[in-house]
């Protein structure tokens, strides 16, 4: 599908992709579908190891019509590393996310952008997901219609991550960024960390992207249980260590964390 927008919007579209050729046309191609042209597409490849590279220069060659760059970085950092490459090259106004694996409902770009431009006291923006496997959930609902959303404060993400990564958009000024080399949890801690230098949290009701796996854990890094917890366990000392969350909430929050963790593992078992 083409674009419909000869006027690009102020978005820079970041995607973090390791060995990821099987996957990366699906999500790239949900970008070209867009209703609103992003002002760029960052794919920043990984050191992947199998045909990514060529994927993406294949489909950057299909698509003359969008502003496309590939950056390749020189060893595996994690999607986090990625991210951050792709960001300090950014020129947009807005950043959005979305994973190699993923892909975005074709009004996506203009729905959010359309509520954050709206909106400017708000600093990070999310939205519902549907999930490959779990029943979708359509949305009826004009570009600049405004759209049903939840303010959700450092509280609420405390006791849960409030947003999957490919739905986020935030300001490419904002602070801080993605921790470099963590691998697990890094989404996580970094909209905890934007929540509280810069407000809560803006998440739409509509579904506006597609995850292809469970968000805890079918494969990839996901799939590893104990790393996910140790991760998310990591996340919440780096909060205790720079003031964010105090000890008593860190002992009470990490170990609800755990019990979660034991829960999970028991009903697997089952």
């Amino acid at each position: 599908m083409a674009l419909t927008m000869a006027v690009p919007i102020p978005v820079s579209v970041i995607v973090p992709a390791y060995n990821a050729a099987s996957t990366l046309p699906r999500a790239l191609d949900s970008i070209a579908a867009q209703t609103a042209r992003p002002q760029e597409v960052i794919i920043v490849d990984d050191s992947s190891t199998d045909a990514t590279a060529d994927v993406a220069a294949q489909w950057c060659a299909a698509h003359p019509d969008l502003s496309i760059r590939v950056l390749r970085l020189s060893q595996n950092g994690g999607a986090g590393t990625a991210r951050n490459a792709g960001w300090a090259q950014a020129t947009g106004e807005f950043i959005a996310f979305l994973d190699a694996d993923d892909a975005w409902h074709p009004r996506k770009l203009a729905i959010q952008h359309g509520w954050m431009a709206r909106h400017p006291q708000v600093a990070i923006c999310g939205h519902r997901c549907d999930v490959l496997g779990e029943p979708a959930r359509g949305i009826e609902a004009r570009d600049d219609a405004e759209p049903p959303v939840t303010m959700r404060d450092l509280g609420d993400f405390l006791m849960a991550n409030r947003m999957s990564t490919p739905s986020v958009m935030v300001r490419r000024d904002v602070r801080p960024r993605f921790i470099e080399g963590k691998r697990h949890s890094e989404d996580y801690l970094l909209w905890m960390e934007i929540v509280h230098a810069h407000g809560p949290a803006a998440v739409i009701a509509w579904p506006l992207a597609t995850l292809f796996k469970a968000r805890y854990g079918e494969a990839g890094l996901s799939g590893d249980h104990r790393r996910m917890r140790l991760g998310e366990a990591d996340t919440f000392a780096r909060l205790r260590r720079q003031g964010v969350i105090a000890p008593l909430t860190w002992c009470l929050i990490a170990a609800l964390g755990w019990l979660k963790f034991v829960r999970r593992q028991w009903a697997r078992r089952g």
